[in-house]
């Protein structure tokens, strides 16, 4: 994010050209949203919760095969992804790909919970209680030895 600030000229104390209610370096460096107290709720409540992915830096590349088995990997439909403003203006004025948006960004998507297809709504519904949104974006999926853990439909909504 640095070098896209660097190299595109807005001051640190300017208005965001995503968020013109705050300013530039403020919106840029706001905390990590904290999952633990909700998720250990809907684990507690459903326990139907097979794994949990923190979605931080190395993205979705490094960080959903980390809570899934060997021969298992996942199908993302990035058509779902609702991706906050920031993001498409990092993309847009950084000429960033979107393949590495996905690698370096979490693109809006914090944490992933792996459920059961028949449970997805319940652990959704727990979790919109708990006042976390919710998105389904993809589905676990069987994989060959050497095929990719995390692979891509479609293409993160990255028009600013």
């Amino acid at each position: 994010m640095r070098k896209i600030v660097q190299r595109t000229g807005p001051r640190w104390n300017a208005p965001a050209p995503f968020d013109p209610a705050r300013e530039l370096g403020a919106a840029l460096l706001e905390p990590t949203r904290i999952y633990v107290k909700s998720c250990l709720a809907v684990l507690r409540e459903t326990k139907a919760i097979k794994a949990l992915a923190h979605i931080t830096g190395g993205g979705f590349p490094d960080n959903i095969p980390r809570v899934l088995p060997k021969g298992l990997g996942v199908m993302l439909d990035l058509k779902r992804v609702p991706v906050p403003a920031i993001f498409r203006w990092l993309a847009d004025v950084g000429e960033v790909a979107e393949l590495e948006m996905l690698r370096t960004f979490n693109c809006g998507v914090g944490m992933m919970a792996v459920v059961a297809p028949e449970k997805a709504d319940a652990v959704g519904s727990a979790l919109i209680r708990e006042g976390e949104k919710v998105v389904s974006i993809g589905e676990v999926v069987a994989i060959a030895h050497d095929a990719a853990r995390v692979a891509y439909r479609g293409h993160l909504d990255l028009a600013w």
